[in-house]
């Protein structure tokens, strides 16, 4: 099986903060969060829920695409979030 690349978008429990990240492991990455385990914003803010993510081969591709959300405004985030995820649902379990 390829490697493969994530770049996703997670929030709080009420949707108010969005962090963007990218990783080779989205299962292990949205744990990490989920549980507070790495020190800095996404635990200062509670960030916990995964709302967004897209795959990627190329960690390139990946990493292009991470700073291309991270620079958009936030209504293109939430665009993003709600064209493929309009419940805002934790997507967590479906990885």
């Amino acid at each position: 099986m390829e490697k493969q690349y994530f770049v996703y978008i997670m929030t709080n429990k009420r949707n108010t903060v969005l962090y963007t990240g990218m990783t080779s492991d989205l299962k292990k990455r949205a744990y990490e969060h989920r549980n507070k385990l790495i020190e800095g914003f996404t635990k200062a803010y509670n960030v916990n829920k995964l709302v967004y993510y897209e795959i990627y081969a190329d960690p390139l591709d990946a990493i292009a695409r991470e700073k291309k959300i991270k620079g958009g405004s936030r209504q293109k985030k939430l665009d993003l979030i709600t064209e493929k995820n309009p419940g805002w649902n934790d997507l967590y379990d479906s990885i």
